[in-house]
């Protein structure tokens, strides 16, 4: 196995952890950003309030990807175990 399989395996695992984890970090973002308006146009400022919001929309998140980000993981621990053969000498 050579320098440019190391860099390939590298970039898959980059993508694979970019492409699971993005849908409930975007939630997430999407909560906080909505909660941080609502609390600058009404002057409240509780930190409950911004920290259940964003929980229940990774909750959301997940409930919606779950299926999508399983089928990622599963498809990049299958092309590692493909990998395999190519570390012999």
């Amino acid at each position: 196995m050579g320098v440019d399989d190391y860099i390939r395996l590298g970039q898959v695992s980059i993508q694979t952890a970019i492409m699971v984890s993005a849908p409930v970090l975007l939630f997430g973002l999407a909560a906080g950003l909505l909660v941080s308006i609502f609390q600058a146009a009404t002057q409240i400022n509780d930190a409950a309030l911004a920290f259940i919001p964003k929980i229940g929309a990774a909750v959301v998140g997940l409930v919606l990807f779950g299926h999508f980000m399983i089928t990622q993981i599963s498809g990049f621990t299958t092309w590692v175990y493909q990998q395999i053969p190519s570390l012999s000498p």
